[in-house]
């Protein structure tokens, strides 16, 4: 499973006893409670995965790494598409808006970040200023025209959303890659680095 776990993935079987001495008690009580954990982009020793906690306030997280072995479910963003949750938020009604044109443009998408986390989980993790963060796996080059126009799409819904493009180099800012700059910031496991190309990071703009 080690090859095929990706950043954003929702992983379920860490408990406390894995956690380092050093874990904030909210922590513990999150996993005692047997919330997921968030796959991140980190390196981690062989048999083990980097991921995050999530807790209640927006500054707790917390990052550590679980034993692969220990993993008993696993949910990635694109299978939350067309989760349904009865809560009546704007992230929620935005995701409702978004979805069939999303659905419409050819590429796997899926649903990260707290509207992720609270799809997949049943843990309400979202609230009334909550933005939608989206992913959007794109193993081929998507052009920045195509870039503006997924914006434009995005835009038009009832909060702020936020996508990330998953190349198979590592991950940039949809809005970023639809701006002016020639070079942008692409995520990696092994750190963050400017590029011109998230596809070919090693050809640079001239």
């Amino acid at each position: 499973m080690v090859n095929t776990l990706l950043a954003h993935d929702l992983l379920w079987g860490m408990t406390p006893q894995q956690l380092p001495a050093d874990a904030p008690l909210w922590v513990v009580e999150v996993l005692s409670e047997g919330q997921p954990v968030v796959v991140r982009r980190a390196l981690a020793a062989a048999g083990q995965i980097a991921v995050g906690v999530r807790g209640a306030l927006r500054e707790q997280r917390f990052a550590t790494v679980m034993d692969i072995a220990a993993i008993q479910r696993r949910v990635q963003p694109q299978a939350l598409c067309h989760a349904w949750l009865a809560r009546d938020l704007p992230a929620l009604r935005a995701l409702d808006q978004l979805r069939p044109m999303l659905d419409a443009c050819g590429w796997v998408w899926g649903v990260s970040g707290s509207a992720g986390f609270e799809l997949a989980s049943g843990f309400e993790a979202l609230h009334e200023r909550s933005d939608l963060d989206l992913i959007l796996r794109t193993p081929q080059p998507l052009d920045r025209a195509q870039a503006q126009a997924l914006v434009n799409i995005l835009d038009t819904a009832v909060c702020p959303v936020d996508m990330q493009l998953q190349t198979p180099s590592g991950a940039v800012a949809l809005r970023e890659w639809a701006g002016p700059s020639r070079r942008v910031l692409l995520k990696s496991a092994s750190g963050a680095c400017l590029v011109s190309d998230p596809w070919n990071p090693q050809v640079q703009a001239a």
